[in-house]
């Protein structure tokens, strides 16, 4: 039986960081997939001219049956910009335009046009400073998706780490770790790292929020009042959860080897290591949407933008974890 190629859906992000740069080198060899950019052409074209990559455009129509990619070549789904973009300076009246590029390219994918949705980094604050709350795709796909259980897992060989609160202050983390927000965002992690990333039985290694996680309550309560009677709890369901555990030694080889994801209470609390780890090669992918979702594990570097100097490992891990998601789905 002759395997279905996917299409997968991208959105460059940030029209004047690296985002373009990374799509067109990852099409500069062949693809086992049709890539869809939700983007504007000219933007490409622009860009590729500098890069001095050859570009084929072809007009997206979804009625057509996907096939794989020529090197060089892209369906685009045009999105015009609002305003010229150039290379590392940013335009808050282009933030309407990067928000527009993921709605059209999420909608794709509810329709199931598209497969996945693989990010390009966008500049939160260039957005903000439009007059747009945003605080990152994760919230803004959970927004438009009306999905309120969105957990953020980023992956990179030999680690997995999933975040409790994502782009919060940390004045605000201890009372948004409630015995509710716990459940909802353990079992989120748990179905996706069953669905999406093909765990059967995943074993979760769950982190205090205190310093030795709490030292039995003498530095902070929130693991005996909270995280640990929530754990509790879930096991009860079949769940299998390690901790609370202390987030300075869960990260060694260790207590690594004894799970499949680590579960952190608050964003600094476990991105750090695995940037450590595996920045350039780490992919952010949110579980909970009705859709794959994946993205690259860093910012839009707009000081490399139209250098030629960008890495794309990042973009091309994130193409392969959309694709190697979508083949679990047609198994």
């Amino acid at each position: 039986m002759t395997r279905r190629i996917p299409r997968i859906a991208v959105t460059p992000g940030e029209p004047a960081g690296i985002g373009p740069d990374l799509c067109l080198t990852l099409i500069q060899q062949q693809l086992p997939v049709e890539l869809v950019a939700f983007c504007d052409p000219g933007l490409l074209s622009g860009r590729a001219a500098l890069l001095g990559y050859p570009l084929r455009l072809r007009r997206f129509d979804p009625a057509i049956p996907p096939r794989s990619c020529e090197p060089g070549e892209l369906l685009i789904q045009p999105v015009p910009l609002s305003a010229p973009a150039d290379c590392g300076s940013t335009n808050p009246a282009n933030a309407r335009y990067v928000l527009d590029t993921l709605e059209q390219a999420a909608e794709s994918c509810l329709q199931q046009d598209c497969a996945a949705l693989v990010t390009g980094p966008v500049h939160k604050a260039v957005i903000n400073d439009a007059g747009i709350p945003f605080s990152g795709h994760t919230e803004f796909l959970a927004d438009y998706t009306h999905c309120d259980d969105v957990v953020m897992l980023l992956v990179t060989p030999g680690l997995r780490v999933a975040l409790v609160t994502t782009h919060l202050p940390l004045s605000g983390v201890s009372q948004a770790i409630t015995r509710e927000r716990l459940e909802r965002v353990i079992s989120v992690l748990y179905q996706g790292l069953q669905i999406r990333l093909g765990i059967e039985k995943p074993r979760i290694l769950v982190c205090g929020l205190n310093p030795h996680a709490g030292e039995g309550g003498h530095l902070g309560r929130e693991e005996i009042d909270v995280i640990a009677p929530t754990l509790s709890s879930l096991r009860e369901t079949g769940m299998d959860l390690i901790g609370p555990l202390p987030a300075d030694t869960v990260f060694t080889p260790r207590h690594l080897g004894q799970g499949d994801a680590v579960l952190a209470m608050y964003h600094d609390q476990g991105l750090p290591v695995l940037k450590h780890m595996g920045f350039g090669t780490a992919v952010n992918t949110s579980l909970g949407l009705p859709f794959i979702r994946t993205s690259v594990d860093h910012g839009t570097a707009l000081h490399l933008a139209g250098s030629g100097q960008a890495d794309a490992g990042s973009m091309k891990a994130a193409l392969q974890m959309a694709i190697d998601m979508a083949s679990l789905i047609d198994r």
